[in-house]
């Protein structure tokens, strides 16, 4: 499929773009101001809302899915009075309103091409980008720069080159909820009415230079995706940085890794997959992940090669009980129970633990992609733990590592943040973790200790994940990756299972083999 490019003048304006990696799995370091970490929807629809309406010169959304009828968290209904001189609080009215307001205000929207054919159902959006498009400052695009089978994933905002947000949330329905995730909120309404089940997500908001490196990576995949030129931001000191929002960081460095197929001209580059592997090997003490899938084949050996050793560190995954959708459940659920299988073969110290967190009797469902090492480095951005994130789709991740010179104070405030996501989970007071922790000595203890007294199970709480017996035709798809493949070529190709899943003389592959094998002595013993 060729490249979706424009013209000749975008063509130059991609080569201007620095693509290289500046060390493996690193594509460029950038300096933040300031930086908050925003935990589930409601936070983050409100203050992306205030961010926008601090902007003046640009408003650049990037996302895998974007849906003009959701509400924000401000602004007038439709059923209040139309006198009501406010701003609307409806994402497709509300564009418009920034348009009529905020004079040389542009607004460059790009969303995955596959969505398109969503639109049928979403009649109002339909109506929205026609009334958008009378409009020369507002541009809306779907994004079909990539191979067959590959998608757009990255979750970017930046706003005036001084504001940005990298993570797991996109700006439409099915995403609001508050930390309580409480089992039935009235607030999270699908836009037709329908209420739908707890969500969890994280993303991270910025400000500073890395508004300025997340603007080049923005406009670059604007470009290639066939939109008109754009000339980066003006430098400025105002910033749409909501006012009174208090920083969890401040002047701090900030890496970005990328996934991205190879693609006409643009090479293949698998940052996230080599970032991953290198701060899962350089794990001391622990590491502590929420993500929506468990099924990377490269993760899963990286882990395999921790709890090889004499002294692996604890490694506590939370996650959903299963994939969102008929197509995601078929292709992630029986690759990650052959995986964890795999992997439990290999834990004889019990350091490896999957949890799935439930409100009262109800399970959440959990959209983040964070990862915390050490408290020493803070990782959040789209890529899940499956073989898509690592090749075949675009995505985008941030960290921030206390090891680069000047991040030497930020490990206190990850410790804190990841207090507060466990404090979430398992539905007690942020104050009471730490003491919990040096009580029971590691995470899982904990969690196993507050379950114990019986006192979560009628509130938010973690229960430890294990994936239920596979069929052997869920099983034979999983090992030849049918559903999630590594390489864009692999998308209709029927691999032999040696070169799936579990790849000859790994030690996922020894230990699955070393598994099955006992599994059979036992069902003979049992005739």
């Amino acid at each position: 499929m060729p490249m979706a490019r424009g013209t000749a003048e975008a063509d130059s304006q991609i080569g201007e773009f620095d693509d290289s990696s500046v060390e493996p799995g690193v594509w460029r370091y950038a300096k933040a101001r300031r930086v908050r970490v925003a935990i589930d929807g409601e936070e983050y629809f409100d203050l992306v809302q205030q961010a926008m309406l601090r902007a003046k010169q640009r408003i650049l959304l990037i996302g895998w899915d974007f849906d003009t009828r959701i509400h924000l968290t401000r602004g007038r209904r439709w059923y209040q009075r139309p006198f009501n001189r406010s701003y609307p609080a409806r994402l497709g009215s509300f564009i418009l309103w920034l348009n009529r307001h905020r004079p040389g205000l542009e607004v460059r929207i790009l969303k995955w091409s596959y969505s398109v054919f969503s639109l049928v159902t979403r009649g109002t959006m339909l109506f929205d980008l026609l009334r958008w498009a009378r409009h020369p400052r507002i541009d809306f695009k779907f994004d079909t720069a990539h191979p067959i089978g590959c998608s757009h994933h990255q979750k970017i905002v930046v706003i005036d080159k001084q504001f940005a947000v990298c993570g797991g949330i996109d700006m439409t329905c099915g995403r609001w909820d508050t930390r309580a995730h409480k089992t039935d909120d009235p607030g999270r309404k699908l836009p037709r009415g329908r209420l739908y089940g707890p969500w969890h997500d994280v993303t991270m908001l910025m400000e500073g230079e890395i508004a300025g490196a997340l603007e080049d990576l923005g406009r670059q995949r604007w470009i290639t995706a066939g939109g008109k030129p754009l000339k980066p931001s003006e430098k400025t000191d105002d910033s749409a940085w909501p006012e009174g929002l208090e920083a969890h960081f401040e002047n701090v460095e900030i890496g970005i890794a990328r996934t991205r197929a190879e693609h006409g001209d643009l090479p293949k580059v698998d940052e996230v997959e080599q970032l991953f592997c290198e701060q899962i090997a350089r794990a001391k003490r622990f590491i502590y992940a929420e993500n929506q899938y468990f099924a990377s084949r490269a993760i899963c050996e990286a882990i395999a090669q921790r709890l090889n050793e004499p002294d692996p560190p604890e490694i506590v995954i939370v996650h959903p009980e299963s994939a969102d959708g008929w197509a995601e459940e078929q292709a992630m659920n029986p690759a990650r129970a052959e995986l964890v299988s795999a992997l439990n073969e290999l834990d004889r110290h019990n350091a490896f633990h999957l949890y799935v967190p439930y409100t009262d009797e109800r399970t959440i469902y959990v959209h983040a992609k964070l990862t915390i090492i050490d408290d020493e480095v803070l990782r959040i951005g789209s890529a899940n733990f499956n073989n898509r994130s690592m090749g075949l789709d675009s995505e985008c991740d941030v960290f921030i590592d206390s090891s680069r010179p000047g991040n030497e104070h930020v490990t206190g405030e990850i410790e804190r943040l990841r207090h507060s996501l466990l404090a979430e989970h398992c539905g007690i007071e942020e104050e009471a973790v730490p003491g919990l922790l040096a009580a029971h000595g590691s995470m899982a203890a904990m969690i196993a200790g507050i379950n114990g007294r019986g006192e979560g199970l009628q509130r938010r709480h973690l229960r430890p994940f294990h994936p239920p017996p596979l069929d052997e035709t869920s099983r034979e798809l999983a090992l030849r990756e049918t559903f999630d493949p590594e390489e864009p070529g692999d998308v209709f190709a029927i691999l032999p299972a040696k070169n799936g899943l579990f790849r000859r003389g790994s030690l996922l592959a020894k230990a699955r083999a070393k598994g099955r094998a006992r599994l059979r002595r036992m069902r003979r013993v049992i005739k």
